[in-house]
Formats: C-alpha cells, structure tokens, sequence
C-alpha cells in the first residue's frame, strides 16, 4: 500500500504571528508535489511544523502519516515513521564526524539487533557519496563544519539517500547549488523516485523553474497568505517562471500576498521578511 501523508487544515503561529492559516495538503507514495510562492507566504513554516520545530504552536488541523497523528510525535518519533527533512539551513556540528551521525541515524531507525554493521554501513555510505560526486574525505570531516553552501545541501540529500524515508521534504535544496551541483542533485532525487517507486514521496520547496528541469514533479502548488491558493501540473511552475505572480493575485484578488496578524482582522497580514528565516538567526 502506498504511503500517505495528509495535512488537513493546518494553521500554526511562531511568536504570536499567524503563519500557516488552513493548509491542506495529500501526498501518496510516487508522487512528486512542488510548493512555489513568494517570500514570508508559509512554504518553509509548513516544513517546520510538519518535522516538529518547538518554536511553532499548532493552532488548529492535523498532519498524519498512513493515518497516524503525525502532530503527537516527537521529533525523533516523526523521522522514525519515515518523514525527513532536507534543511534550508543546515547546522553545523563541531566534534561529530559526518560518519559517526549518519551511522547513528541509520541504526536509530533500527530494529533492536538488526543495526548496520561498520562494513555495510561503509559500502553504502561509499555508494551514495560517489552518486553525488563528493569528496573522499567527507566521512571524516566534522557535520557540515567549513562546508560550502553546495557541500550542506549535498550532504543532506545525502542523509536522505541512507536514511530511505517515505516522504522527504526538501526545503529550497537548490539556494547555494551552481549549475553542475543542482543537476548532481536533481538526478539523485529523481533516480531515489524511480528506485523506490510508490514507497516514497517528496515535497519540495523551490523558488525557480530551474530545479524541475531535473526534478520532475507531478503537482506544483502555489501558497500565498498562508494557504495553498493554487495548484497544478509542471505548466504552472512554467507559467510563474514566465509571468512571475501577478496575473494569479489578480486572478485571486490578493493586493498582498505576505500578511501580519491584527486584533481586528486576524486573516489580513503582512510579514516584512520570511519569518522562518528570521527565525534561524538566533541560532
């Protein structure tokens, strides 16, 4: 049976401003959904309260995975279900080799007694280092500490390559890939989607067209003020490439597509900067 990820009517705030405000969303196993919109519209909080970030509060809706509740899990809880997510802004981590976290991660998921012994954890981690042509001494090095901006968002594709979830989520993957890392990237995804099948799905945070040139998706939504506001196949992204969002907040009737939260009218808000990313400033 295919997995299912369901987001019904998810509204959720982070420090008394109302971001997400009814998103609804399926996901099945196979399929390839892409969420475009512009800046400070809910696209990166979506990720965040779906893996569980503590600084977002649920206000209403639900996210479940083959039917479970999703929103009641821990966050390690969440990534053993088979939910991963591929960072904006990955951390760096001092003193841990990428090795020792990866192999602690794979084991984690684990059952008791079936962990991954050293020497196929090494064959795997070699397989999948070489499909994404990186460097040879990336086990040794420290979790994302003196990498370049196309070396974190490598290495989490990596994660997700080893880790084999049923849903990954991938937050603008592509800011920081030059050309010849974003294919390396693209074709990595698309061939873990073909591989795999029905058993897996991805949701994939983009601002440019660009990324679908390698990544094919099936559906590609829009989401302004919170919500998905539009959805359909690859010629949508073509379209926004093209025509940008004007035509779709005329269409709409939406004057401002970023809102903040009055006492007074609680559904109109303007948000000056993306809030996810102010968010990670502090830490």
């Amino acid at each position: 049976m295919k997995p299912v990820l369901k987001v019904e009517n998810l509204k959720a705030s982070v420090e008394d401003v109302n971001i997400l405000k009814g998103v609804d969303l399926e996901i099945k196993g196979g399929e390839i959904h892409v969420i475009m919109g512009p800046n400070g519209t809910g696209k990166s909080t979506l990720s965040s309260v779906i893996m569980g970030h503590p600084k977002y509060s649920i206000l209403d809706g639900s996210v479940s995975l083959d039917g479970e509740d999703v929103l009641g899990m821990s966050v390690d809880e969440r990534s053993r279900a088979g939910l991963f997510l591929a960072m904006q802004y990955p951390s760096e981590i001092p003193g841990v080799t990428n090795s020792d976290f990866l192999r602690a991660a794979m084991n984690a998921r684990a059952e008791e007694g079936n962990e991954l012994s050293l020497y196929k954890f090494i064959m795997k981690l070699d397989k999948a280092t070489n499909e994404l042509e990186m460097r040879s001494d990336l086990p040794h090095r420290f979790l994302n500490e003196g990498f370049s901006g196309g070396e974190k968002k490598r290495n989490e594709i990596l994660q997700m390559k080893l880790l084999n979830p049923k849903f990954a989520i991938l937050d603008e993957i592509d800011s920081g890939l030059d050309v010849d890392a974003l294919r390396i990237v693209g074709q990595n995804v698309m061939q873990m989607s073909k591989d795999r099948k029905d058993e897996i799905g991805f949701l994939v945070i983009t601002h440019y067209q660009r990324l679908l040139d390698y990544i094919k998706p099936d559906f590609v939504h829009v989401m302004m003020q919170g919500r998905v506001v539009a959805s359909g196949g690859p010629e949508l992204a073509l379209r926004i490439e093209t025509d940008g969002y004007d035509w779709l907040k005329k269409e709409l009737g939406i004057s401002d597509e970023r809102v903040v939260p009055t006492e007074k009218n609680m559904s109109q808000t303007s948000l000056g900067t993306c809030a996810t990313r102010e968010m990670f400033k502090d830490e």
